[in-house]
């Protein structure tokens, strides 16, 4: 679905990705690990076209999206829920969750994709009328996963997603992504610290090191490889 070749991008002066490569099967989960600082951010923001890229090509679906905007790239079926939720803190929750179908013209069917949405999330369906800047960090999580599905991706990137959660509500969260991909057979790309709970759910995945692929495979070697343990597994 998804092949990323020899990607570079950065911010001013500085080059933060050198030539990262990757592909994305199409109904899989596939995990980036790495540290703070390894690059998986800037990894997401350039897929999305939210930073310049320099060098590198990005192909989804057999469609060239290196000069393609972030609006073109949302209706070509990508969604980002960024790191930090990003929310617009003075809209409602529902605002909000109508905000990530701006690309939609029709009315039943972002109303149609709102019902769906909340089935995944019911604990938003209480909330809807309620600013998101009130929202709890697993709450705004949820209203950030579901304010991308309003635009009816085929493939979600999803930033840490764990970031700043409990671990009661990661699982939470991360259960839906696996239902979301099995049940909706949405495709997923998941930027992880949280290297162990990635790999619960991914099938393979790729380790994000200083701005290159240091380590791909799938997720039984991974988790088998001492440097992975010992970097992002604690043992």
């Amino acid at each position: 679905m998804l092949t990323v070749t020899q990607l570079r991008a950065g911010y001013g002066p500085l080059e933060v990705l050198h030539g990262v490569s990757f592909e994305v099967p199409a109904g899989a989960i596939v995990a980036i690990l790495g540290a703070n600082g390894a690059g998986k951010t800037t990894l997401m923001r350039a897929l999305m076209g939210l930073i310049r890229r320099r060098g590198g090509s990005i192909i989804f679906e057999g469609q060239r999206l290196e000069h393609a905007s972030t609006e073109q790239r949302v209706r070509s079926g990508l969604a980002l829920v960024p790191e930090g939720r990003e929310l617009f803190g003075s809209l409602t929750v529902r605002e909000n969750l109508l905000m990530g179908a701006f690309t939609r013209h029709s009315a039943r069917e972002i109303e149609n994709t709102l019902a769906h949405v909340l089935d995944y999330f019911p604990r938003l369906k209480t909330m809807l009328q309620v600013p998101a800047a009130s929202l709890s960090g697993g709450e705004g999580q949820m209203l950030a996963i579901g304010r991308a599905l309003m635009s009816h991706p085929r493939l979600l990137l999803l930033d840490e997603p764990s970031q700043g959660l409990a671990p009661v509500i990661v699982e939470a969260v991360l259960n839906v992504v696996v239902h979301l991909n099995r049940d909706d057979h949405l495709t997923v790309v998941l930027s992880e610290q949280n290297a162990r709970k990635a790999l619960q759910i991914a099938g393979q995945a790729y380790v994000l090191q200083s701005g290159t692929i240091a380590l791909q495979g799938q997720v039984q070697e991974l988790a088998q490889n001492s440097s992975v343990q010992e970097l992002y597994l604690g043992s």
